[in-house]
């Protein structure tokens, strides 16, 4: 069969006959390596894979006969079908079958095949059972097998160390061209990614790191195809700008990562004797407040050995105050990743800008009071003046700091 659009997830919900693995091809230009490809991948599927399968040619703007051996393909071949996209792009085909695709599972592999087809169940075994939501064939995991040259495995040791550096990124190998997601998952996440290149595999990782979801990693065998059509350099130099544009994107808190968070992340699981809600909050939160008073307590008496009481309150609570919102966002509050990070910072100075005022007052009242007052009445007026910041600081992160996450799990 040949499907120039695929039926998608809402439109028939209910299909009995819909496949439970969908195995995309993406290819431009392959019209000598697609056939034994597909016809290798088909034999493999129908002979090991146990549940029902279709595979997906994906060509994305070929100008030789790769649309005519896609075709022949799909009439030859129960389970195979062909979209034709008149755009290039390798993210661009993938995002459009996996979107509209309506099996349970959707997979791609890159047409060299040059991953070992002994991997595919184990990358889609934990998406089928819902103990995952992605899967990845990792080369540089432990127990992989990989066979390239020293310049292919120095860029790609390289490539995912930058990763890691500007993107906190966990995975350990973005580039394979070997993965896996769950249909309802690529139905919320994918919109969300922007690229069409070869950038589509990372971002899309990285959104699903930050939105909480579970990334399962299969050690493969890997053999390098030394007819590799891929412009390393322009290649990477791609990957650097989607880089600076993912950052941009998450440090500005425009992505609704919480919101897809609160529909598919694998929240912390419950704990006996520990409470969850306000009372799960206010526990953590008062946690967090003594560490934070003590660390204050601390850092004023240095300081204060060498400036005055005022400087020496103003730096020690500006310091402990950007640690304790970026503490309470994640503990307290549970909100993970940068999605917003920036902004809850700014909103914490603002309660900071409070707090400082309830503070400093005290010790101007107390200055008022007494010309040299001692240095415990001053210390035990700041923790009277703190306590009280305190309680202040914890109803405005949750009415309004962190409003906007509660709201969207009331909507979820």
């Amino acid at each position: 069969m040949s499907l120039e659009t695929l039926a998608s997830h809402d439109a028939n919900p209910a299909r009995i006959d819909a496949p439970v693995l969908d195995v995309v091809v993406p290819v431009y230009n392959e019209e000598i390596d697609l056939e034994p490809c597909v016809r290798r991948l088909h034999a493999y599927l129908s002979a090991h894979f146990p549940y029902r399968f279709r595979i997906t040619i994906a060509d994305n703007a070929s100008t030789d006969s790769t649309a005519d051996v896609a075709r022949r393909l799909t009439r030859e071949l129960p389970g195979v079908a062909s979209v034709h996209l008149a755009e290039k792009g390798r993210g661009r085909a993938l995002k459009h079958v996996w979107i509209n695709s309506d099996a349970a599972v959707l997979a791609y592999m890159d047409v060299d095949l040059s991953t070992d087809l002994g991997a595919l169940l184990p990358l889609v075994a934990p998406l089928i059972s819902g103990h995952s939501d992605l899967a990845i064939g990792s080369r540089l995991a432990r127990g992989s097998r990989v066979v390239r040259g020293a310049k292919r495995e120095f860029i790609s040791r390289s490539y995912n160390l930058i990763l890691r550096g500007t993107l906190s990124a966990r995975f350990s190998d973005a580039q394979c061209g070997f993965k896996a997601i769950r249909g309802d998952v690529a139905e919320r996440l994918l919109p969300m990614v922007e690229d069409t290149g070869w950038f589509f595999d990372t971002e899309m990782l990285v959104l699903a790191e930050r939105a909480g979801l579970r990334i399962h990693e299969v050690p493969v065998d890997w053999v390098d195809d030394p007819d590799s059509r891929v412009d390393i350099v322009s290649t990477a130099v791609a990957d650097l700008k989607g880089i600076a544009r993912l950052l941009r994107a998450l440090g500005s808190g425009r992505l609704p990562l919480a919101t897809l968070r609160e529909q598919l992340g694998r929240n912390p699981l419950p704990v006996a004797g520990v409470p969850a809600g306000l009372t799960g909050q206010l526990i953590r939160f008062a946690a967090v407040g003594v560490a934070s008073t003590l660390a204050y307590l601390i850092l004023y008496a240095v300081l204060r050995t060498a400036v005055g009481p005022q400087w020496a309150n103003l730096v020690a609570l500006l310091v402990t105050a950007i640690a304790n919102t970026a503490v309470n966002r994640r503990v307290t509050f549970g909100v993970r990743g940068n999605d917003g990070a920036v902004r809850h910072q700014a909103q914490g100075l603002i309660v900071f800008g409070i707090g400082l005022a309830l503070t400093s007052g005290s010790l101007a009242l107390l200055d008022a009071i007494s010309t040299h007052p001692a240095k415990k009445v001053e210390l035990a007026v700041l923790i009277l003046a703190n306590l009280l910041a305190t309680a202040v600081r914890f109803l405005m992160l949750r009415i309004w700091v962190f409003r906007s996450r509660r709201g969207s799990r009331a909507r979820a």
